[in-house]
């Protein structure tokens, strides 16, 4: 109902094309980044399986989604191990 009624404005006014698309860009980019940040290292869904899943991972691992000056390939572990 709602994406015919879009159809039928786009049709009547044809400027609104353009914000239509950038609209649905822009939600289905938010919606993808909301998945990337739920499944993330640092969510913990079930807490019975694995407590703490931070302490499993690899010291390589690259934690934010742009790394401009953090090569990950050539780091060490500073830590002790859990």
């Amino acid at each position: 109902m709602i994406f015919r009624t879009a159809v039928e404005h786009a049709k009547k006014h044809p400027g609104l094309i353009p914000q239509f698309f950038f609209i649905c860009l822009g939600m289905g980019g938010a919606s993808m980044y909301l998945i990337r940040l739920a499944r993330g290292p640092h969510v913990t869904w079930n807490k019975t399986k694995n407590p703490e899943p931070w302490n499993n991972l690899d010291p390589t691992y690259q934690y934010k989604l742009v790394a401009i000056n953090t090569d990950y390939k050539n780091l060490k572990k500073d830590g002790p191990e859990f």
